[in-house]
């Protein structure tokens, strides 16, 4: 949980908040074609149906570390795209996107690209 504290008092933000926030920022990016498990947790939420974890929520993993944001990202991406190109829109798009939204800054934004699709 994040919390910020202003004049008018203090604001808790969820990790859940900022996993569909940035899952959801990253999956209308072109060339991306779909968000990625990260581990045994994530497999076996997604193995079974209805378990109220968004698809775009896979692959997302955030920290936050000494009022600095750090994002993990895995994801897959469409063949025949410019990678480079992709993974910089992405990592603008999550920094301008949590700015806006919820005033946080984004230090670090990893992205792992662990698929190509055709």
């Amino acid at each position: 949980m994040v919390t910020l504290q202003n004049h008018v008092g203090k604001i808790n933000i969820s990790r859940e908040y900022f996993t569909k926030l940035i899952g959801n920022t990253v999956t209308k990016c072109y060339g991306v074609v779909s968000m990625n498990t990260t581990g045994v947790r994530d497999t076996l939420s997604a193995a079974i149906p209805n378990t109220g974890k968004d698809c775009f929520a896979r692959g997302v993993s955030v920290r936050y570390v000494k009022n600095k944001l750090y994002v993990d990202l895995h994801i897959s991406l469409m063949y025949g795209v410019n990678m480079n190109a992709v993974i910089r829109s992405i990592i603008n798009k999550v920094g301008y996107t949590t700015e806006q939204s919820a005033g946080i800054s984004v230090e670090k934004v990893n992205v792992f690209v662990d698929n190509i699709r055709i």
